[in-house]
């Protein structure tokens, strides 16, 4: 009588805990696809390193909607003449993974305390109020998982 209880009892947790899940859903089922969010906060090698991983999450996910916010010591690579630490600007691979759907936003509060002007930032890049916030939006209004290169 007693493992009976028990099964029951561990069968009914397993299935609050499954329909919970499926009543929640995931962000990509909720969407119709998988939503990335990547924080870049440590400036021109950290974005170098994550220009590789968003072309390889493309290539291995196509169709996944990625989003890119650059805050702090991590916005540098989106101001006009930004190179990377071998030296290559960052304009070319930015524009191509624009053209592949990557969104680029960049903090205005970090603008702001390093003095940088909007026109001077690539074309690609959209200014949001504050990057901590947005990262934080995408992740809890629009399911986006999370990434930090």
């Amino acid at each position: 009588m007693r493992r009976a209880f028990f099964r029951l009892a561990a069968a009914l947790t397993a299935a609050g805990v499954a329909g919970k899940a499926a009543a929640q859903g995931s962000g990509a089922a909720r969407s119709g696809g998988a939503k990335v969010v990547y924080q870049l906060s440590e400036g021109n090698a950290q974005a170098m390193r994550a220009i590789g991983n968003l072309r390889n999450h493309l290539a291995g996910a196509p169709g996944t909607k990625l989003v890119v916010v650059a805050l702090g010591d991590g916005a540098e690579f989106l101001v006009e003449g930004a190179r990377d630490p071998r030296g290559r600007l960052f304009d070319a691979p930015v524009a191509a993974l624009a053209g592949l759907g990557v969104e680029f936003r960049v903090c205005h509060n970090t603008l702001a305390a390093r003095k940088i002007p909007e026109d001077k930032l690539l074309l690609e890049a959209k200014v949001v109020p504050a990057g901590v916030v947005e990262i934080a939006r995408l992740q809890f209004e629009e399911g986006y998982a999370y990434i930090k290169p």
